[in-house]
């Protein structure tokens, strides 16, 4: 019998652990990462709402070349969605813009499928700076229970961080580009 109680103590213990971390980590997250590029506003704001030009520079596009893309609505607009299923490296998912504010901002509903369920929302805010643009690349993340656990473990601004500064890079390399 004493190894029952043991036992129940144990599980009981770890219930109660569970129970706490769930409680105290964080149930949010904003990541960020923004970028001088020598485009005007209006031409980053036009660049960036496209969800098809978006493909042409995403950190995650390389991860998986055979990945499969589609599009719905007109380009650009409110309501306009991209979707995308790929390896384990990309999983499955859409983003959908939802708000539009001309030359200063774009907001999109980023939801995952696969490898996991979640809706966020992603952003680009666009200000003028010098001669271009500052250009901020923006995620606002919500975590129920137990992925906000496993995030007390992650350290998501350093990776998305990364993976958001490549793609503004790319973005840039692109843009200026385009308008050169």
């Amino acid at each position: 019998m004493t190894i029952v109680y043991i036992a129940a103590a144990v599980i009981g213990a770890l219930i109660l652990i569970i129970a706490i971390l769930g409680m105290i980590a964080p149930k949010e997250g904003r990541y960020e990462r923004n970028l001088n590029i020598e485009i005007q506003p209006k031409d980053a704001f036009q660049h960036l709402r496209s969800l098809k030009t978006f493909d042409t520079w995403s950190p995650w596009a390389d991860r998986d070349l055979n990945q499969e893309r589609g599009y719905k609505g007109e380009d650009g607009e409110i309501g306009s969605l991209a979707w995308w299923r790929g390896n384990k490296d990309v999983g499955e998912g859409e983003q959908q813009i939802t708000k539009l504010q001309p030359d200063t901002y774009i907001e999109m509903e980023l939801r995952f499928l696969k490898p996991f369920k979640a809706i966020n929302t992603a952003y680009f805010k666009i200000k003028p700076a010098g001669s271009g643009s500052n250009v901020t690349w923006g995620l606002h993340a919500k975590y129920g229970f137990p992925m906000n656990i496993m995030m007390m473990m992650m350290n998501m601004d350093k990776r998305l961080g990364a993976d958001f500064e490549k793609g503004l890079r790319q973005y840039k390399a692109i843009a200026e580009k385009k308008t050169a």
